[in-house]
């Protein structure tokens, strides 16, 4: 039977209209890949429990992990406000409600879902550490306290505790090489890998009431006791590192103040770190609770005492070199001061926390030389105390103690650690880096994320860009013969 030509014309279009969407039906199907989705971000809280004050950090990473360790990223910087958790001895309970503060904006940070399992710690330094060797007791409420408020929030407490010198000092590499890019970078590939062999940056960190040395040395190292070891991104790493109890910023000041009352043949001390001019009245008590002063308060001084500033940094030099015991390593290479064994500093060294905060105030920390610093220092210290109190009325408390802390920063890095004018370049006095602040807590992060397990990153079936262009061009097409074919039915003359 002859086939009429509205008949050809249909049967023609719906013979296209198989074809196109049997076409399109095999470009959906055919080549699709897997892709790997984007996986979510976890997060972790450090609480930095410092001698004068307490700082929390929140961190972010990927939920895949590099070689086992996250790579981690700050998210949050908050300021505890009041002192240092060390200080609330006589009442702990307050420790931990100070800590509700930054609690609070740490958790507008974590997404509600993900609070549950991100996990929260608090580190103590040296001021805890120097607390616990004093009173026991008193430590222990404190971190009863601390744990409590902790422990109550809606986050995974892993813990309130004491760090060791060598582990705080140890994270503190950890951060800054991080941030440097010296552990693991991404390539222009997409990739994290780890940059070619150098040398890794050191790490010279001062609070207030320790101070740590943390490098890669030339050689081994020598004293067990002195190395840190600890594997990140697939790689294992050995430093070099050492905490000095007492020689932080404030309680360097405290040694040094009881020394000179102890020398003082009046009930009047005549400091020479205090600008000339300066005349004050302080108070022994405090000063004798430090348990870096071993001495006893004389008993012929009265309770207050008077104190006025000479204005004299050859003085003031010598008094801080009386506070080291230097003759205990004369003719070692390997020995700082007090005995203490170390290798000869080696590479680059980035100095933070109140090497900086102290430098950055003398406007010392772009990377002047050695001549330039030495003279802006000791020219500051000459400066009398009316004229530096109208040029900075906004440091007070700390105005007075900024030149015994510029030469004492000077005398421990050249006669302490060994650097000379030639390696003193070496330097760089800095508050961040990559974004970061320097301390602990990131490397503390950093450790702490081999230890979270990695959630591996969700898979779909995905087709490539052309293919996917192509699947939808002929789709269309299909839907317009279908179109087509409808309306050739519709509209169609009859026979």
């Amino acid at each position: 039977m002859k086939l009429t030509g509205k008949t050809q014309v249909l049967t023609a279009l719906l013979g296209a209209t198989a074809a196109l969407a049997v076409t399109a039906l095999v470009l959906t199907l055919v080549e699709a890949i897997s892709v790997l989705l984007p996986t979510d971000s976890k997060f972790g809280i450090v609480f930095d429990a410092g001698s004068s004050h307490t700082s929390l950090f929140v961190y972010r990473w990927p939920a895949d992990k590099e070689n086992d360790t996250g790579v981690v990223s700050q998210a949050l910087a908050c300021q505890v406000k009041g002192p240092g958790i060390s200080s609330y001895a006589s009442d702990p309970a307050q420790a931990g409600e100070s800590l509700r503060g930054c609690l609070e904006e740490a958790l507008a940070v974590v997404p509600e879902a993900q609070q549950q399992r991100t996990p929260v710690f608090l580190g103590a330094t040296a001021g805890m550490r120097l607390l616990s060797q004093k009173n026991s007791s008193q430590a222990e409420h404190i971190f009863a306290a601390v744990a409590q408020v902790l422990g109550q929030a809606p986050l995974a407490f892993w813990g309130a505790e004491l760090l060791s010198g060598q582990d705080e000092g140890a994270l503190g590499w950890i951060t800054i090489n991080y941030v440097l890019g010296l552990l693991v970078k991404y390539s222009f590939s997409g990739e994290w890998i780890r940059p070619p062999e150098g040398t890794l940056v050191g790490a010279l960190d001062m609070g207030g009431a320790s101070t740590q040395i943390t490098f890669v040395p030339r050689g081994p190292i020598r004293d067990e006791s002195a190395q840190a070891s600890f594997r990140l991104y697939g790689f294992e790493h050995r430093v070099y590192t050492h905490s000095y109890p007492c020689f932080g910023r404030d309680q360097m000041l405290n040694r040094l103040l009881a020394r000179l009352v102890q020398s003082s043949p009046a009930p009047r001390v005549r400091h020479p770190c205090y600008h000339s001019g300066y005349v004050d009245s302080l108070s022994l008590a405090p000063l004798y609770e430090s348990p870096c002063v071993q001495a006893a308060p004389p008993p012929d001084f009265p309770p207050s005492l008077p104190v006025e500033g000479t204005g004299n940094p050859g003085a003031c030099v010598s008094a801080i070199r009386e506070l080291f015991n230097f003759p205990s390593c004369h003719g070692r290479e390997d020995c700082a001061f007090n005995g203490v064994y170390q290798p000869p500093v080696r590479g680059q060294f980035y100095a933070f926390s109140n090497f900086y905060h102290t430098f950055h105030f003398l406007n010392l920390t772009a990377g002047q030389p050695l001549a330039t610093v030495n003279a802006t220092v000791w020219e500051f210290c000459q400066k009398p105390w009316k004229l530096v109190e109208a040029a900075w009325p906004e440091q007070q408390p700390w105005l007075r103690d900024h030149c015994a802390s510029g030469l004492y920063i000077l005398t421990l890095l050249l006669e302490g650690y060994g650097f000379s004018e030639e390696t003193w370049s070496s330097i760089a006095f800095r508050k961040q880096a990559g974004g970061a602040d320097i301390g602990w807590t990131l490397g503390y992060m950093l450790n702490l994320t081999n230890m979270i397990p990695a959630e591996a990153p969700a898979q779909w079936r995905a087709e490539s860009h052309a293919v996917w262009v192509a699947s939808v061009v002929f789709a269309a097409l299909t839907l317009a013969a279908i179109l087509t074919v409808a309306a050739a039915q519709l509209l169609w003359p009859r026979d």
